[in-house]
């Protein structure tokens, strides 16, 4: 079977439309059952439920920039070994998103309006990672993956005991992440210069405090 090849004008339109449909369509189809599905909803005071809600939203505003760092870096990544170990990871981030989604909804909370700029942004980012090389662009991913994984154990601290849809989906993006950055590792990634990881660091904590607000 042969493969097919896409003009830059093929490959900008199809990254407009993926950008829409992370941004504004409903959630996604997911490979994987929802890990949430069938817990009970448990017992959440108002103050407790508008904070679950609004760590959730900041996983979910999360799971839009992971969307746009893959979609970057697969755009430019230079080998098709690449290409696919970074779409098959963008694919195990699309159901986060969905299951971030989901759970919005349940909790009766919006995503954040910063979602476009945190988007474009990150795909900004992630085009940069690829134009740089495979090996930072993956060593991009494992420092990405290793700081969501701690952000993900400071939110399981938060969130409530008997919240079990919550914590049953951040659980299994914790186990998501770790793999990821394990894969990014053994293909090469290379260590990110200290520099970078700050940067990196200083932008997460903009993003995760702006968004449990807007």
């Amino acid at each position: 079977m042969s493969t097919r090849h896409y003009t830059p004008l093929d490959a900008l339109l199809i990254q407009g439309d993926r950008a829409l449909r992370t941004l504004f369509g409903r959630p996604p189809q997911t490979e994987r059952p929802n890990p949430a599905a069938g817990l009970g909803e448990g017992d959440l005071g108002r103050d407790q439920r508008r904070h679950v809600a609004r760590l959730m939203r900041i996983n979910h505003t999360g799971e839009v920039c992971a969307q746009a760092l893959y979609q970057g870096q697969a755009l430019t990544a230079r080998l098709p070994e690449t290409r696919h170990r970074l779409e098959r990871s963008a694919q195990e981030e699309n159901d986060h998103l969905a299951w971030c989604e989901t759970r919005l909804r349940e909790l009766d909370d919006r995503k954040s309006l910063l979602n476009p700029l945190w988007y474009a942004g990150a795909f900004g980012l992630g085009a940069a990672a690829g134009i740089a090389g495979d090996k930072w662009s993956l060593g991009f991913v494992v420092e990405t993956e290793r700081q969501v994984e701690h952000h993900l154990d400071d939110h399981l601290e938060q969130i409530p005991l008997q919240d079990e849809k919550s914590r049953a989906i951040l659980e299994q993006m914790r186990a998501d992440e770790i793999h990821h950055a394990q894969v990014a590792r053994a293909a090469g990634g290379a260590e990110l210069p200290a520099p970078v990881r700050r940067v990196m660091r200083w932008g997460s904590r903009l993003m995760t405090r702006s968004v449990y607000w807007v």
